[in-house]
């Protein structure tokens, strides 16, 4: 009877740390690097990234069946000069936690860390040096 109680005891914790392990994040996007603008899904099923792949800017893109929809600015400053764009320069990974991205310069391999939020205050883009 002991060992079935520790077999029980073992199995439900084995289970609920279990559900605790983080997912690696999940990216769906097109196949076509020629292209201006790629939107980047969040795990928020109603806020997208629009990415400007040429130069880096970025804008938060929410959705709504209701009339909260909106398209706000994350940052319009361009990372590189106008003779420096190119269709596909810049890509967005996301990671694990609900409101970052990793913005990455595939040209020269400069990074950002790209916060969304839906309070200004929060929203952020900060050079990873």
């Amino acid at each position: 009877m002991k060992k079935l109680l520790q077999f029980i005891f073992i199995f439900l914790t084995t289970i609920l740390f279990s559900q605790n392990i983080s997912q690696p994040p999940i990216q769906n996007i097109s196949t076509d690097n020629d292209v201006v603008f790629r939107l980047f899904s969040t795990k928020n099923m109603y806020t997208f990234i629009k990415l400007n792949t040429r130069n880096g800017q970025m804008w938060q893109v929410q959705w709504s069946t209701q009339s909260n929809q909106f398209e706000t600015p994350l940052s319009l400053k361009s990372l590189v000069s106008d003779e420096e764009e190119i269709n596909g320069r810049f890509f967005l990974y996301p990671t694990t936690n609900l409101y970052n991205f990793i913005l990455i310069d595939q040209t020269d391999g400069r990074v950002w860390q790209v916060q969304w939020s839906s309070e200004i205050k929060e929203r952020m883009v900060i050079r990873i040096n």
